[in-house]
């Protein structure tokens, strides 16, 4: 099995596991959080546009859906994740969520998926694209499936170091759990496009042009009531939750938990989300 290969079957059972049913348990808290995204997304298209639009890395649907409801009857939206269980969510939501256009969601893997040649008119993503495990290949695929001239729209974070929300609770639970290796920084994971020059360098060889990646930060909010719930189910310390022992786990809640406080701001959970936002041409 080639590293590729390896990291292809670790995402799979990553996201049709633990972190997949803890999406889908959070569905509501995430789509809130991350909802200054989405809405910058649907921004882009024209309201009412005959479009047809890929979602890569759609999740339970949010995204999705809201594209679904900006563009014409006679545009089209497809999401796609290798996640069965966030698929199984997001295609239950499409049966009492009305959309001015439909929507379909497909789980498959957006690296190696067979897509029709020159489908889409616009590629985006929230959050969905860092996981490839050979991301040149992966945006050669979709720049098959993509129109002549198609727009790709992409948001992914930028260095853990500008997110310390992001990575609060792995460093604060570090003490008292076994020492991880450390992660490749170009990994599939939730960093793995935070070097702007190897996105850059990685979307034109894959054939894509007109490559623009400019720093995004944006506003996050969630109840402070949501904290305990978003750290010990997803992230690191979320995939080992289910394994460990009771008493650490109330040792870990107690030490992560006031780890938060330089973002609790009136009963809410708040923070700026450092990302980039990334377009390019087919």
């Amino acid at each position: 099995m080639t590293m590729e290969q390896r990291q292809d079957h670790e995402q799979a059972r990553l996201w049709n596991g633990v972190a997949g049913a803890a999406w889908v348990e959070l569905q509501a808290t995430l789509d809130a959080l991350f909802r200054p995204f989405e809405t910058r997304l649907v921004a882009a298209l024209a309201d009412g546009a005959d479009q047809t639009v890929l979602d890569i890395g759609c999740g339970t649907g949010a995204t999705a859906l809201a594209l679904a409801q900006c563009l014409g009857a006679g545009g089209q939206v497809l999401g796609i994740d290798i996640s069965e269980p966030m698929i199984a969510h997001a295609q239950a939501r499409t049966r009492h969520q009305r959309t001015r256009a439909p929507v379909a969601f497909l789980c498959a893997d957006a690296e190696h998926h067979a897509f029709e040649p020159g489908r889409f008119d616009r590629i985006v993503s929230r959050f969905g694209v860092m996981f490839f495990a050979d991301p040149v290949a992966a945006f050669g695929n979709l720049r098959r499936a993509a129109r002549a001239a198609a727009q790709l729209h992409l948001i992914a974070w930028r260095h853990p170091g500008e997110n310390a929300f992001m990575t609060t609770a792995e460093r604060a639970a570090a003490p008292l759990l076994p020492a991880s290796p450390p992660r490749a920084p170009d990994a599939p994971g939730q960093f793995a496009f935070a070097d702007r020059a190897r996105v850059r360098l990685l979307l034109e060889e894959a054939g894509w042009r007109d490559v623009a990646i400019t720093p995004l930060d944006m506003e996050c909010r969630m109840p402070e009531s949501a904290l305990e719930p978003y750290f010990t189910r997803l992230g690191n310390l979320g995939r080992l939750w289910p394994s460990l022992a009771p008493d650490l786990r109330e040792r870990l809640i107690a030490t992560v938990r006031p780890a938060f406080a330089p973002f609790l701001r009136d009963g809410e959970v708040c923070f700026t989300a450092a990302c980039w936002e990334i377009a390019a041409t087919a």
